[in-house]
């Protein structure tokens, strides 16, 4: 009786420890002490230049995969299992933005202001966002893999399997960003405390690299597989015979072109990040001095919301034209839904030769032809609208 009043006791001191803890500006500040941020000028300014690019940065994350995301929503052709992961990856890159948006806001002068809990809460968001890319990464991949090696799809099994793949990807990463929160941190052990992240265990960065260099891997290796089944049906002559499944396995190469340089875009943009994190793990305190730049590193690993739009947009013709109708739809459109051809016609036809030169014609594409003499063969240009 008495051993469970006492355990009871000791439990209710460890929550309200840990309750003043996470609401106690004066941990913060101890942390960053000890790593030596504070020693540093940064936390005395206002937003500096850089931080005011990235913030515009931000901004255009927020806005180019917002319109993907509505191009992908208004069309009903991008409404099949691929383009709604490509979706999911889409809405992380966007989350991504906001997150990035509210971590330099709070940042600088604002961090010593935070409690333990709010930093906590803005740290999160980024791991949640980052950990969201690269399993939905990884979601596209499986798609892919299962779809190459069911030659006969069904629509309600994809679709099934692809609610799944976005629902495991959000809840992972929920949990992988919420880790620190409940509790892997090191609030109460300043000896095995990040430099770049002072209220994170050291043990905690590593195991997020740990993680998202193991997806990275498996990205890799499926994407391998299927380039193998891919190439190697292609080839085969029986294969190539049966029309559908040639064209089907054309329209597969091509979105895998596209998501196979999303995959190494996003290893250049975060590769510099996870070296970092890495070396975070193996330094001592204070004796990294690159690690006191880790906003750098963050800049570079942010292109890669940034970029993805910009694949999205020149690899798919599908999806380009489906952005062009969504931003322009008046001029750039016609009423059948295809896309306006703007560019100029030019033939050369020979004429006779009259006293005052040869004659040359200019059509505006409206049925007014406006001649224009000239001393060259008859050159007719029409300006197609």
């Amino acid at each position: 009786m008495a051993l469970g009043a006492v355990t009871s006791s000791v439990s209710t001191f460890t929550l309200t420890s840990a309750y003043q803890d996470y609401h106690c500006n004066e941990v913060l500040q101890r942390h960053y002490n000890h790593t030596g941020k504070l020693e540093q000028n940064r936390y005395r300014d206002g937003l500096k230049p850089e931080s005011i690019a990235c913030l515009f940065i931000c901004l255009l994350i927020v806005v180019e995969n917002s319109v993907v995301l509505m191009a992908i929503w208004k069309n009903k052709k991008f409404h099949m299992p691929m383009y709604y992961l490509l979706g999911n990856l889409t809405l992380s890159d966007l989350l991504a933005g906001f997150t990035y948006m509210l971590n330099i806001v709070l940042s600088g002068p604002n961090t010593l202001k935070l409690t333990p809990l709010l930093w906590f809460l803005r740290e999160g968001g980024v791991f949640i966002t980052l950990s969201a890319s690269v399993i939905s990464l990884l979601a596209i991949a499986i798609e892919r893999y299962f779809t190459m090696l069911n030659t006969k799809p069904y629509h309600r099994a994809k679709r099934n399997r692809m609610f799944a793949l976005i629902a495991a990807s959000w809840a992972l990463s929920l949990l992988l960003g919420a880790l620190p929160i409940m509790g892997w941190n090191c609030l109460h052990d300043l000896e095995w405390c990040s430099t770049v992240l002072p209220l994170y265990a050291k043990s905690y960065i590593f195991f997020c690299v740990f993680v998202f260099l193991t997806v990275l891997l498996a990205i890799v290796l499926l994407y391998a597989r299927i380039f193998h089944f891919v190439k190697s049906n292609t080839q085969n002559p029986s294969c190539v015979q049966r029309k559908p499944y040639g064209h089907r396995s054309l329209k597969y190469m091509a979105l895998l072109k596209t998501v196979t340089i999303v995959v190494g875009v996003f290893i250049v943009c975060w590769m510099p990040l996870f070296v970092l994190l890495l070396m975070d793990f193996v330094c001592p305190v204070k004796t990294c001095p690159v690690l006191f730049k880790a906003e750098y590193f963050l800049g570079v690993a942010m292109f890669n919301s940034l970029i993805n739009p910009i694949i999205y947009t020149l690899t798919s013709r599908d999806m380009r034209r489906a952005i062009l109708k969504l931003l322009c739809r008046r001029c750039l459109m016609t009423k059948d839904g295809r896309v306006r051809k703007i560019g100029v016609r030019i033939s050369f036809t020979k004429t006779d030769v009259n006293p005052q030169g040869l004659e040359t014609t200019i059509s505006s594409g409206n049925g007014i032809t406006l001649p224009i003499k000239s001393i060259y063969p008859k050159l007719k240009l029409s300006v197609i609208t």
